[in-house]
């Protein structure tokens, strides 16, 4: 199998294959570290990976390619080249597609009650594709985004970890969920209209990035341009 994206996330999830006896063919990640001693291919974000389409299919043996953490967009020539490729997303599906961490915001400033994770397989859309598993959770009434952001994450590694086993055999996972509807699509256009939320009660506790604040710069520089002065902590960190 074959893991794409970058970060702690992906890094545990190939040692957590590897260790459980699964093959793991190629890493595609931009810090060769996250390979964690696996065999790496060198793909900047947001450099197109569909240009290294013949790599990847020659190099995978078991027709597997999972997405953890990944921002880039899974595009022809790759998706047709037979490979079942699936991503675990940091947020319900189809009402969190995008950038996770715009999500996580606007679920506050929305306040819903509940997040999660979803695993689903990859289409020629974005966070699309048929959605197979999920592990929710709920937001507490006094959350704060990078305390969803984190949990999400965890969410991510649980969901790997409970359904490698019956995906790398091949077996049905358990019924698919009920859509996490109505669909909607967070990206970074949607940080332009961040200021018309400055007077919402959420507001601190939606642009309070926490230690996350380095893993999200599109976000942290939106929170600075839109805050006043007093509230400009929020893209650096929690009092």
């Amino acid at each position: 199998m074959i893991f794409v994206g970058d970060g702690a996330l992906l890094r545990r999830a190939v040692a957590h294959a590897a260790a459980q006896g699964h093959p793991v063919d190629l890493v595609c990640c931009e810090d060769p570290q996250d390979a964690s001693g696996a065999r790496h291919l060198h793909v900047p974000a947001p450099d197109d990976i569909n240009t290294q389409a013949d790599v990847l299919a020659q190099a995978c043996s078991d027709g597997m390619v999972w997405s953890l953490n990944n921002r880039r967009i899974f595009r022809a020539p790759l998706l047709s080249r037979g490979l079942r490729i699936l991503n675990i997303h940091n947020g319900l599906l189809p009402r969190h597609r995008g950038l996770p961490s715009v999500a996580v915001l606007f679920a506050l400033l929305n306040g819903e009650h509940e997040y999660g994770a979803t695993l689903h397989e990859v289409d020629a859309g974005i966070d699309t594709g048929r959605v197979l598993a999920e592990h929710r959770f709920p937001i507490a009434p006094d959350a704060r985004h990078f305390q969803v952001m984190l949990r999400g994450v965890r969410a991510c590694q649980a969901l790997f970890e409970e359904t490698l086993p019956a995906v790398a055999a091949g077996a049905a996972l358990r019924p698919a969920p009920a859509p996490a509807g109505p669909s909607a699509y967070y990206g970074t256009r949607d940080l332009a209209r961040l200021a018309d939320h400055r007077d919402h009660p959420a507001y601190d506790a939606a642009t309070d990035l926490g230690p996350f604040a380095a893993h999200a710069p599109e976000l942290a520089a939106a929170i600075g341009t839109a805050a006043p002065a007093d509230r400009s902590r929020s893209a650096s960190g929690p009092r």
